[in-house]
């Protein structure tokens, strides 16, 4: 009986075991099969696309990372399409699809790409595809001439945009200068009455006179106001120049003074009339006095003729006072003129100024002064940059001009050299990039103990560095630091990168700048590939410009 229940007890317990062991490889197929890659077809015609898929199933709070870039070579990748995301429950289904395509014929494999999830890396297959050229019939095609070369025109940059809103700020600050300050703005009536003679003034202020309803209403106190500042603006400027602003007393007074002086010859009837009507308006103004309605329209006639009596026994002015009346005239014109062309100056500076610092503090100072001004290098930075392959096998780099095949008559130490460049002593920038064919099982320097060889030929990339700085050193570098790190390629490739800074010689002179440099190296079946990049240290656009370089730079296998 006891035999009987341990048995049972044991073939229990190994059934638990055996169900956990099941669970476990269930669990561990799933977590294995949570990343698939496929293809819609494995056989394409030349430039035909195929669409690759990759399908991650993980939980809400994975960060999955895909790949990016070149990294389906021998085939390129021409579209990068959005993620398409489905939820099941806790977990999220990811598909992600690349179009890829291929200019040649022939068998090639898409590698195994890497996906990150969270703080893990997976793996995809690598795939086949096969590639097939299209099949003419030269029989029935039609045979055509080559076409001839085209000029392609370079797409124009952006640099003329700051410029271009300095000329419209300007452009907009002289028509407002032009339209509220130079412009002959049509005369106002204030304006017009003020260019009037004094004696035509005074005479077109009493007609304005009989035209107001003043006595009809029987306000004499605006009446009398209206009439002796009349005959006192036309004694201000032509008698007393005081004479707005006396009382009637200081008035006559004055007048009389004139007279007694023979400085103006008015007659004794004259002043005693004007006396008569200013104590008369001071009586309505003041003591709101009431005089007769006949006896105010006298009043205005009165007023009338004394000013004629004034104007007839006024001096004529002499031709000395009508040259120094010309010459005030034309003096004021001219201070006139200089205040607009001062207000203008003032106006068009502080625009620029306000113009310039709102531009600097967004874009930088140097940038605006280098954008107005005109900077080399900055015109190759933001300039139309060219990517092609250089050597063989290639070597792709996107660069600000095409660099040209160096003819170099000396024989190289490795080799077999082709050497494309671009150097512009204006820019202070100096590119090569360089491939040299070494001749079968040939090594430069086996590594000393305790170095690494960086590739499967057994080649020393440090040697091939070492002998890059004292080809530097012969064209005159000094004072070289040299720093080494190892480099790879957006695409994967690795090798050496040594950078560092150098006084470096300028062209046809004897003088040095302070500059830097970077230089990359990497081999593949007897084949060492070199870029050297140098620049001076004090242009930042150069500065991006190699970064700019360093970061294009991909290397392509020989098929």
């Amino acid at each position: 009986m006891n035999n009987n229940f341990r048995c049972k007890k044991l073939e229990i317990s190994s059934l638990k075991q055996l169900t956990l062991f099941v669970l476990l490889v269930l669990i561990s197929s799933v977590s294995f099969a949570q990343v698939s890659s496929s293809i819609d077809s494995t056989k394409i015609r030349i430039g035909e696309q195929i669409t690759y898929q990759v399908q991650v199933e993980v939980d809400s709070t994975d960060l999955v990372v895909f790949p990016e870039g070149q990294t389906f070579s021998p085939l390129e990748m021409i579209e990068s399409y959005d993620i398409d995301t489905t939820k099941y429950d806790a977990k999220y289904s990811l598909i992600k699809k690349y179009g890829l395509t291929q200019f040649d014929s022939g068998h090639y494999t898409i590698p195994r790409q890497k996906i990150i999830i969270g703080n893990k890396t997976v793996f995809t297959d690598s795939l086949k595809v096969e590639v097939n050229n299209i099949i003419v019939d030269s029989t029935k095609q039609g045979l055509y001439d080559v076409k001839p070369f085209i000029t392609v025109e370079k797409s124009k940059t952006n640099w003329w945009k700051i410029p271009l809103y300095i000329l419209v700020a300007l452009s907009v600050a002289g028509f407002l200068l032009y339209w509220f300050l130079w412009r002959k703005k049509p005369l106002t009536e204030e304006e017009k009455i003020a260019l009037l003679p004094p004696y035509d003034r005074a005479k077109l202020a009493l007609k304005k006179l009989d035209e107001s309803h003043y006595l009809e209403h029987e306000e004499y106190k605006e009446y009398y106001s209206e009439l002796t500042l009349a005959i006192r603006k036309y004694l201000d400027e032509k008698v007393y120049d005081h004479a707005l602003e006396s009382t009637t007393d200081e008035l006559i007074s004055r007048l009389q003074l004139l007279k007694e002086g023979n400085q103006i010859d008015l007659s004794r009837e004259t002043i005693s009339n004007l006396e008569s009507i200013f104590k008369r308006a001071d009586l309505v103004k003041f003591a709101k006095s009431a005089p007769d309605k006949e006896l105010a329209k006298l009043d205005r006639q009165t007023v009338d003729n004394e000013i004629d009596h004034v104007k007839e026994v006024l001096p004529e002015p002499s031709e000395e006072e009508k040259l120094l009346s010309e010459q005030y005239k034309l003096e004021q014109e001219r201070k006139k003129k200089r205040r607009k062309v001062i207000l203008s100056v003032t106006v068009i500076i502080g625009l620029l100024i306000a113009t310039f610092v709102g531009f600097g503090l967004k874009y930088g100072f140097t940038y605006v002064k280098d954008t107005i001004v005109g900077n080399d290098s900055k015109q190759l930075l933001e300039g139309d940059w060219v990517r092609s392959d250089y050597g063989v096998p290639p070597i792709t780099i996107s660069t600000p001009e095409v660099l040209k095949r160096l003819e170099d008559p000396k024989t190289s130490t490795q080799g077999q050299v082709t050497s494309f460049g671009y150097q512009n002593a204006s820019d202070n920038l100096s590119i090569m990039v360089s491939t040299a064919t070494l001749p079968q099982q040939q090594q430069l320097q086996q590594p000393q103990q305790g170095q690494r060889n960086t590739n499967e030929n057994q080649v020393n990339l440090v040697a091939v560095s070492e002998e890059a700085i004292k080809a530097m050193e012969a064209k005159g570098y000094q004072n070289i630091i040299v720093k080494q790190e190892k480099f790879v390629t957006p695409n994967g490739a690795e090798g050496l990168k040594t950078y560092g800074t150098a006084n470096i010689p300028l062209a046809q002179s004897d003088n040095f700048i302070e500059g830097e440099y970077m230089m990359f190296h990497f081999t593949a079946q007897n084949v060492i590939q070199q870029i050297i990049i140098s620049w001076e240290t004090d242009d930042v656009y150069a500065q991006q410009m190699a970064e700019r370089m360093m970061n294009s730079l991909e290397l392509k296998k020989v098929e």
